[in-house]
């Protein structure tokens, strides 16, 4: 009796600086606001929830929530305010500007907020390619970009993730299981409570 294979994990890439940083904001925002809400006179406790009501989802839309899902047939994007899944036969290719970014067959650009273009690595790869490049042949100016030592270079971590994403693409793009059409869901749970929470907040303000 043979065993079926155990379904492989999707890749997780998540932003680190974003979610300690959303985490300390979070911390932040509730220090203050239960200390408004505690101690405050008046309306302040009413105005404090309702600022939290409005801030806090989209602390969470723009640090926690972002996240991209790579499996063997598709790749899933949460981005702070909508999620996209778009099967690997659809994925056009990969780019890299001043944002990561994936284009579907249609021409349409999804940005990769989980996935940010990091200047600071890119730049720290290229002085360890330089550096390489010096240690071959001290002598010598170091020339940047040729094949052999840019198999060396280490790259920035961002950039190497969209060479896995782009590998992955290309590797299971013909496959049936990865074939179908790109899906948008609106993330309703994140601007449901933000737009009440500004109303509430509007409100508050225009009669105080």
């Amino acid at each position: 009796m043979t065993s079926e294979p155990e379904p492989t994990r999707d890749r997780v890439y998540r932003s680190p600086a974003g979610i300690a940083g959303g985490a300390l904001l979070l911390a932040l925002g509730a220090w203050l606001g239960i200390d408004a809400v505690i101690g405050g006179d008046g309306r302040t406790p009413w105005l404090a929830l309702a600022g939290l009501l409005f801030a806090v989802p989209l602390v969470v839309a723009f640090t926690l929530r972002p996240a991209v899902f790579a499996s063997e047939d598709r790749l899933r994007i949460r981005n702070p305010f909508r999620s996209i899944t778009l099967p690997w036969a659809v994925v056009a290719t990969f780019r890299s500007g001043y944002s990561n970014e994936v284009v579907d067959q249609t021409g349409t650009k999804y940005q990769l907020w989980s996935v940010p273009v990091s200047l600071r690595g890119r730049k720290k790869a290229q002085r360890n390619l330089a550096r390489a490049a010096a240690a071959d042949d001290p002598g010598r100016p170091s020339v940047i970009g040729t094949g052999s030592l840019q198999s060396r270079s280490t790259r920035a971590a961002t950039d190497q993730v969209m060479d896995e994403l782009r590998e992955l693409s290309e590797a299971r793009a013909a496959e049936p299981a990865s074939q179908g059409e790109p899906a948008v869901r609106w993330a309703y749970e994140i601007i449901a409570p933000a737009l009440a929470g500004a109303v509430v907040l509007a409100v508050l303000l225009a009669t105080g």
